[in-house]
């Protein structure tokens, strides 16, 4: 009998134990102690790490122009090779290292005249972040291992430490184009890789840090696309004012927010704690009773599952109660 595993998103094991190798022959049910060490993480909520791509450049102009956002403050570029570069030139003179004008003729080339289709990107902009409180220095240090594992050889790449925000997080500037002459293809299981890898060096670092899906772990929060949460913290989205408005008339008219995902949100929910509860009765049958009951624990606090719109609603009312009575009435008359 093999651990209990759960699809969740087309054959994605349930918590990515799977990923962690294979149990040896007569281990029958027994938990590996990767395994384990995963699960005891997640159930003691350790920080999670964080890797996505975000924004990258179609031509060598909007690269040229993202490195000089990524520069700024004099924040230090640390090239593939060890290089520290600052100011405009040693920028210009990398781009032209890494040639990425012919990588742009040829994108140019083989989507002329395809309708719908734009060039594809020169490079890709990954951001490696973790939670306020975590040590730069280590965040930088796991990165640039995790850079040097992963790309070191075929991809050309740059790094910079951003360090004015309370997060600590580095932008790993990575070229699309091999020196092999292949293209890079970042899917979502190559992205859920990443972050597994990424936690791995954190913890080489002496950093506590896990790599576990939202769903797993119960997080209910919307994950926003980075434009719009950005949109968002400066008051400029008007998908979410008008999402949050449409939200608060529906309370003021007393109707219930609803979506059309609630029902695969309650079904995801009802797969996720069944697997968890089969993880508990396997560590219970590997004699692990206190890890179990961690579990349980864990399975206790999980918030409710809720739609955007219901998380709206939930912090407009939490909102509210924390406002004045004015607020309160304009609210719910």
């Amino acid at each position: 009998m093999s651990p209990p595993s759960l699809d969740l998103h087309r054959n994605h094991s349930f918590l990515d134990l799977v990923s962690y190798g294979r149990r040896g022959p007569g281990d029958g049910s027994r938990l590996s102690p990767a395994q384990i060490a995963h699960i005891e993480r997640t159930v003691r909520r350790t920080p999670e790490v964080m890797v996505k791509i975000s924004g990258g450049g179609q031509s060598v102009r909007a690269v040229a122009a993202h490195f000089k956002y990524l520069a700024r403050r004099d924040f230090e570029i640390e090239t593939d090779d060890g290089e520290q570069l600052k100011g405009r030139e040693p920028v210009k003179a990398l781009l032209e290292d890494w040639e990425l004008d012919l990588d742009a003729v040829e994108s140019r080339r083989s989507y002329r005249g395809t309708p719908g289709r734009k060039p594809v990107k020169l490079v890709h902009n990954i951001v490696l972040s973790m939670p306020a409180g975590t040590p730069a220095a280590g965040v930088l240090n796991a990165s640039r291992n995790f850079a040097r594992e992963q790309f070191a050889l075929r991809h050309r790449y740059a790094m910079v430490l951003h360090t004015d925000q309370p997060h600590p997080h580095v932008h790993l500037v990575l070229k699309a184009m091999s020196e092999q002459g292949n293209r890079i293809n970042i899917r979502k299981e190559t992205l859920r890789e990443w972050r597994r890898e990424f936690a791995r060096h954190l913890r080489a670092q002496g950093i506590a840090a896990n790599a576990t899906s939202r769903a797993v772990r119960g997080v209910i929060k919307p994950h926003k696309r980075d434009g719009t949460y950005r949109a968002m913290r400066a008051g400029r989205s008007t998908h979410w004012q008008g999402r949050v408005e449409t939200v608060a008339e529906g309370l003021r008219a007393g109707r219930p927010p609803t979506e059309s995902g609630g029902a695969r949100l309650l079904d995801t929910r009802r797969a996720v704690i069944q697997g968890w509860l089969g993880l508990r009765d396997s560590l219970r049958a590997d004699g692990r009773e206190g890890q179990a009951r961690d579990v349980e624990r864990f399975l206790k606090g999980m918030p409710p599952p809720r739609t955007e719109r219901e998380w709206i609603a939930q912090n407009l009312l939490l909102h509210a109660r924390k406002g004045s009575d004015r607020e309160r009435e304009a609210l719910t008359r």
